[in-house]
């Protein structure tokens, strides 16, 4: 059956910078009213309250990051009510059943930083950066829904000694801060708005994915037998699911072949994983900018277009930016890429995720459901035999797969060879 689906899918250091990340959709009415006016003057927050959200909401996240890191628990600070209090001389502070929460969110990051280090991942420092994009104030001016942008950047431990230098990602956050009877400022929650059943490294997951539940799964994982291939006369095509076994049976790609260029390929995924190409439309808000994303990549390298009608998956992709300002179904659509690009016979299936190699492309169906929810582009492999991925929605550079089998072992994961 034809389905048109389009879904996207550390010492830390407090600095602030200017935000250029898309606003989510859910905020787009507040921000087009958000210009001051005689009415809404009097109950906007000054400039130092904005300042105090800000540093207490970066602590929090601070505190997220530095729980990944790879120290001795006596060189990182445990969080506490306290902690933020004193980050904002005690002008905002922390409910304190949300500073519980982040003690269970904290337990539940340093049980991944052990189980991403079982899998070959560490991390030595790290860079959290948080930016108020916008404050939106309750018609009582009791309450405050603060939108951030977060940027952290993780320094890959070399435990194997060919890492990638970093990985860093982007991703947004809603702060809410209530004031009390005394007329004081708490942050009482922080909601992360744009992982879409697809948390970033240092964002909290339910918690049967930070416990032995999932270690175990993890293991079995690692001994499953490669998954079964779908018959090749389905139409349109079906992706093979791949094996999560490492190592994996060694899969060589050369730099080039032929006209495609998979060095390109990588090199522009490194140049726009959070600075947006202008020339392109972007998706998020609209099911997620993760196969966009990956089509640009893809096109960079020398993938040429192939046209007709836009809805016809299985034969056509291309991207227009004017005459009308469209594209087809398989550019940005991430079950009508698989379709297409199957169909076109420009991939094949690789049977391990671990077999990818620069410019090969990694979707996941994370609930497994039959239905692909995000598209990422390798844009490094470690000698080692580690592929790295980058990808929109949310912002990521060289993500290590072995992070994403740790978290997600029960999703199913589709490698193509570009």
């Amino acid at each position: 059956m034809k389905r048109s689906i389009w879904r996207s899918a550390a010492g830390a250091v407090i600095t602030a910078a200017l935000a250029t990340t898309a606003v989510p959709a859910a905020w787009a009415t507040s921000l087009t009213a958000a210009t001051p006016t005689a009415a809404t003057t009097a109950r906007t927050p000054d400039l130092g309250t904005v300042a105090d959200f800000d540093r207490l909401a970066q602590t929090v996240l601070v505190q997220r990051t530095a729980a990944l890191l790879d120290q001795p628990p006596a060189q990182r600070a445990i969080f506490q009510t306290a902690d933020t209090t004193a980050a904002t001389n005690g002008r905002v502070a922390m409910a304190s059943t949300a500073a519980h929460n982040e003690q269970a969110v904290d337990a539940s990051l340093q049980a991944r930083r052990v189980r991403l280090r079982a899998a070959g991942e560490a991390y030595q420092a790290g860079n959290t950066k948080a930016t108020v994009d916008h404050v939106q104030l309750s018609g009582d001016g009791k309450r405050a829904d603060v939108l951030l942008t977060e940027t952290t950047t993780l320094t890959y431990e070399k435990l194997r000694g060919d890492e990638p230098p970093t990985t860093g990602f982007q991703a947004q956050h809603e702060a809410t801060f209530v004031k009390d009877a005394q007329g004081h400022w708490q942050l009482t929650g922080l909601t992360d708005l744009d992982t879409d059943g697809f948390p970033q490294i240092n964002e909290p997951t339910p918690s049967r994915l930070d416990s032995a539940v999932a270690s175990t799964a993890l293991a079995s994982a690692a001994t499953r037998p490669p998954l079964v291939a779908v018959t090749a006369t389905t139409d349109p095509p079906e992706a093979t699911p791949a094996s999560t076994a490492w190592p994996a049976a060694p899969s060589p790609k050369p730099a080039k072949s032929g006209a495609v260029d998979y060095t390109a390929m990588a090199a522009y995924a490194e140049k726009y994983w959070h600075n947006y190409n202008p020339a392109y439309r972007q998706f998020n808000g609209a099911g997620g900018d993760c196969t966009n994303f990956i089509s640009q990549s893809l096109r960079a390298g020398g993938w040429q277009f192939a046209g007709g009608w836009a809805s016809d998956y299985d034969h056509t992709w291309w991207y227009s930016a004017t005459n009308p300002a469209t594209q087809s179904w398989s550019w940005n659509g991430v079950n009508e890429w698989s379709w297409y690009a199957l169909s076109s016979k420009r991939v094949t299936n690789l049977a391990d995720v671990y077999q990818l190699g620069v410019g090969d492309i990694l979707q996941m169906d994370f609930d497994r459901t039959g239905s692909k929810d995000h598209s990422m582009i390798v844009t490094y492999r470690s000698p080692a035999g580690m592929p790295y991925v980058t990808y929109h929605s949310t912002n990521t550079l060289n993500r290590s797969v072995a992070s994403l089998v740790a978290i997600f072992p029960d999703s199913l994961y589709y490698a193509y060879r570009t």
